[in-house]
């Protein structure tokens, strides 16, 4: 294994990050620069949906580069169209656009909701958001993201965007105006410590828009691709949004992402979108692959046993351990502590091979691959339950 040193300083310094350098990735698990193992329940914020590595997206990529990586996206390719009318058929929306990120899909859902605004609603521009929300780095997608961190960042943010509060119908109706053209959420707020959206609340929500002509967007960035046990988590409400983004598991680990609308919200014109590098056929490839594979009903349902697994399993340590509530659906779920000691056990496990993320000071959030085994869920309690015994001996 090659150990040799690497200089870090090169890269801009965004974020704290451990001094260990990855380079190998097998399933559930990765190596870093020394030949240690890390047991990855983060997964890249939900992207690997089929683990690190894994051998159907690698045969799909280099089986598309030896023949198109890409002739531009001023003309069609093959690739895009096979996966534009898989997801089609998946999510009952008629339309695709592709793009790079997440935060560049909801852009550009932010910018699609405009368009119907100023073409069908008198110019309505208005999009209602949600406290909590996370849409994405972009100007725009932080100004509708309702982070509290990103109050002061950036100034002057994008106007437009007012909040409501999730799972209360009445602050939503409160903020609806005569130039408000969209409601925009995600159906499990992520990045605020998986907070869901109740599916009576997002059924309610639906009837809302429709009863006002108002276009739902679903973000489900971190939720889509069977994360929660159904390919889309609008399923789980029975709901189908007028414009739906997607994003992180999409492409399996390469960079992909989707915007879907219904036909009557389909309404750019030429010009008004687009990008060099969307929809080239090398990740499209890659997203065919993820997508014909984790749409399966085979594979949903291991899904959902495994996220019972890991409920039951977390559940159990929060009793030991006199901790708080899990929550969330499927393989997104947050743990609550009860204490501000996340960023503390995020460090200690990291140093005994495990990778979580903490989200808040007193959530931690566990997003594996979908592919991940009971047998891996239960390893990654067994150490989480050693940080936090070791956590409690030190403050007795």
């Amino acid at each position: 294994m090659n150990t040799h040193a690497h200089a870090t300083s090169v890269l801009m310094d965004i974020t704290p990050r451990p001094a260990a350098v990855f380079v190998r990735g097998e399933g559930s698990w990765l190596w870093d620069h020394t030949g240690k193992r890390y047991l990855d329940f983060v997964q890249g914020w939900a992207v690997n949906c089929l683990g690190h590595a894994p051998t159907l997206l690698a045969d799909a990529l280099a089986e598309q580069a030896r023949r198109l990586i890409t002739p531009s996206p001023a003309f069609y390719n093959d690739a895009s169209l096979k996966l534009a009318g898989l997801l089609t058929e998946l999510s009952g929306l008629d339309q695709v656009f592709f793009a790079n990120s997440g935060a560049e899909a909801n852009e550009g859902a932010i910018k699609l909701a405009r368009k119907y605004g100023a073409r069908y609603r008198g110019g309505a521009y208005h999009i209602i958001t949600f406290d909590g929300a996370f849409h994405g780095r972009t100007l725009a997608t932080m100004s509708a993201s309702g982070k509290p961190a990103f109050a002061a960042l950036f100034e002057p943010k994008v106007p437009g965007f007012t909040k409501a509060r999730l799972n209360d119908l009445a602050s939503v109706e409160r903020l609806i105006g005569p130039h408000t053209v969209a409601v925009m959420l995600e159906p499990i707020q992520g990045e605020a410590g998986v907070i869901p959206a109740d599916d009576r609340f997002l059924a309610d929500l639906r009837r809302l828009t429709e009863e006002r002509g108002l276009l739902l967007i679903l973000d489900e960035i971190q939720t889509g691709i069977g994360r929660t046990g159904k390919f889309l988590h609008a399923e789980h409400a029975g709901i189908t949004p007028d414009i739906l983004t997607l994003g992180k598991g999409l492409g399996g680990g390469v960079p992909l992402a989707a915007l879907l609308a219904s036909a009557r919200a389909s309404c750019f014109e030429h010009g008004d979108q687009g990008g060099t590098f969307n929809g080239n056929p090398l990740m499209c490839a890659a997203g065919l692959a993820v997508v014909a594979h984790t749409s399966r009903a085979q594979f949903l349902a291991a899904v959902e046993l495994a996220g019972g697994h890991l409920t039951q399993r977390l559940s159990a340590l929060a009793r030991r351990h006199q901790l708080g509530g899990v929550r969330g659906r499927g393989l997104l779920q947050a743990l609550d502590l009860g204490d501000a000691i996340a960023a503390e056990l995020v460090a200690a496990t990291f140093e005994a091979g495990l990778l979580l993320n903490a989200p808040r000071p007193d959530t931690l959030r566990f997003m594996p691959a979908l592919t991940v085994t009971q047998a891996e869920i239960d390893v990654m309690i067994e150490m989480l339950g050693a940080a936090l015994h070791r956590q409690r001996r030190r403050l007795r």
